[in-house]
């Protein structure tokens, strides 16, 4: 017994519904399943980052040695971007500052990026850079290294009670800074700056010279 036209046009056209369903399905969990990895590669990056920046300052501020720590906050094209500078110095035989390592942590706007680019510089008598774990030429000395590009949010803050200065000039170490940074999509704000939600933000609060001595005063309990 044979099917008829209309038998086989129904069938046809109830199995294409089916393998189109099938593939919206199949679609749209490919396209969640790859959101999902952007947001778990873009945090893994965020939280590598902040360690290395953690890294460096651990290394370089240490007792007794001549560092200061610079930090600078500024928008560009809209963008939140900052700079650290953590610079040690030591004297030599003739009582005469030299700079024995300065590392710089800053972002700045990419055109070919179409977003903020961050970058590491490392110079100083120190050439041996822990980071690259590796010599370093004289001609790369001064370079700025691109860490990663993509960026849509970073600040360097000092905490100051409940408040943050988002500029650090002086010669003292500050206590710590908060870093903070973003691989979101950005959205204009009121003022026509960039930012983004704070779900997406990664912040990281970081100890300057954790071996210092730290004073508590001591509150008596309210009865």
């Amino acid at each position: 017994m044979g099917f008829s036209l209309a038998e086989v046009l129904v069938a046809l056209t109830i199995g294409a519904m089916i393998l189109v369903a099938v593939l919206s399905i199949y679609s749209r969990a490919e396209t969640s399943a790859a959101a999902i990895v952007r947001k778990l590669d873009s945090s893994r990056l965020a939280f590598e980052v902040l360690q290395r920046i953690a890294e460096d300052l651990d290394r370089t501020v240490a007792p007794g040695a001549d560092t200061k720590v610079t930090i600078d906050n500024k928008f560009e094209k809209g963008f939140s971007t900052a700079q650290l500078t953590v610079l040690r110095t030591i004297y030599d035989s003739r009582d005469k500052e030299q700079t024995f390592e300065r590392i710089v942590w800053q972002t700045n706007y990419g055109n070919d990026a179409n977003g903020l680019v961050l970058y590491r510089s490392h110079s100083g008598i120190a050439s041996e850079d822990k980071l690259l774990d590796e010599q370093k030429e004289d001609w790369e000395k001064e370079l700025f290294v691109p860490i990663c590009t993509g960026v849509t949010f970073f600040k360097i803050q000092v905490p100051k009670g409940e408040d943050f200065q988002d500029k650090w000039t002086s010669d003292s170490l500050p206590p710590g800074i908060v870093v903070t940074i973003s691989f979101a999509e950005p959205f204009k704000t009121l003022d026509g700056t960039l930012d983004v939600p704070d779900e997406g933000k990664v912040t990281r609060n970081i100890a300057i010279d954790r071996t210092r001595k730290i004073k508590f005063t001591l509150v008596k309990k309210a009865r």
